[in-house]
């Protein structure tokens, strides 16, 4: 379905309703936990993601955070974060984090509305696919890290390579 085709009249003023519209158009599972946070499930080609967008009124921000179904091991830490260095230097936006206490790996990034601009579905579409669409680019880099034992270095090029064709 196109999301021109969903633009309507409705006061649409919390990003929020519109993530909650793209996300029925798409089949995805979600849940409005409460007026400033949704989260839905998101099934990629490596992993499923679980994504929390919050909307921010203070700061008039739309954030993601997306959590990959991974938990890097205490004894990898060390070359994941020299990994996501690497990564978040080529992002032009948004960046990975990996949370020291339980070893989780996230995407974050934010859509700025600063002075009561209202974001548009292709906006808050484009912050959701953008996001999915990074995690599933740099996530074998990371498997690599962790489970093939590769330095962070070897891993990023490795999992860099584009192929052609199908097979």
């Amino acid at each position: 379905m196109a999301l021109e085709a969903l633009e309507r009249d409705e006061d649409l003023s919390n990003p929020l309703d519109r993530v909650e519209r793209i996300a029925e158009a798409y089949d995805w599972a979600f849940s409005r936990t409460d007026a400033r946070e949704v989260t839905m499930e998101v099934s990629g080609g490596w992993s499923d993601m679980s994504i929390s967008l919050n909307w921010r009124d203070e700061f008039e921000i739309l954030h993601v955070a997306v959590s990959l179904e991974m938990k890097v091991p205490q004894a990898r830490r060390d070359e994941v974060t020299k990994l996501l260095a690497r990564i978040n230097e080529q992002l032009l936006v948004g960046h990975f984090d990996l949370w020291h206490l339980d070893g989780s790996l996230l995407f974050r990034n934010s859509l700025l509305l600063a002075g009561n601009a209202e974001a548009n579905d292709a906006q808050c579409e484009a912050l959701i696919r953008f996001a999915v669409d990074t995690c599933e680019r740099y996530f074998p880099a990371v498997q690599f890290v962790v489970w093939a034992g590769q330095p962070a270095e070897q891993a990023l090029e490795a999992a860099m390579i584009d192929t052609w064709g199908e097979a």
